[in-house]
């Protein structure tokens, strides 16, 4: 059997791995085994919170709008009720939107609605 010698190979796959993992801490960006251990872990984090950044903002926009109706004297829930029985096409990011850089849009949407 002929031996394989992987030198330049090697040598890419590990500078190639380095480079990824800099700006991390200590061993983690000047090891070769702990970095691409560190990478792992990085991309699986970075799978799975791909899913929870949605949550994370549509939770962003419901506290934004609450606060936004209650200063207009409602909640959210009765608020976010009569829009879907009004089927009102407008959804949380853009009522969150619009409530923060439009207020008077907003008030008037929320008139519209109550």
């Amino acid at each position: 059997m002929t031996r394989v010698k992987k030198a330049v190979h090697a040598l890419k796959t590990r500078r190639k791995i380095l480079r990824q993992a800099k700006g991390y801490r200590f061993a983690r960006s000047k090891k070769e085994r702990a970095a691409n251990e560190a990478l792992v872990h990085a991309g699986s984090y970075a799978f799975a919170h791909r899913r929870d950044k949605k949550g994370d903002f549509r939770r962003l926009w419901t506290v934004r709008l609450n606060a936004h109706l209650r200063a207009l004297g409602l909640s959210y829930s009765k608020f976010m009720g009569t829009v879907k029985k009004k089927k009102i096409g407008l959804d949380r990011k853009i009522l969150a939107t619009l409530a923060e850089t439009k207020p008077e849009t907003f008030r008037k949407i929320v008139e519209k609605v109550s």
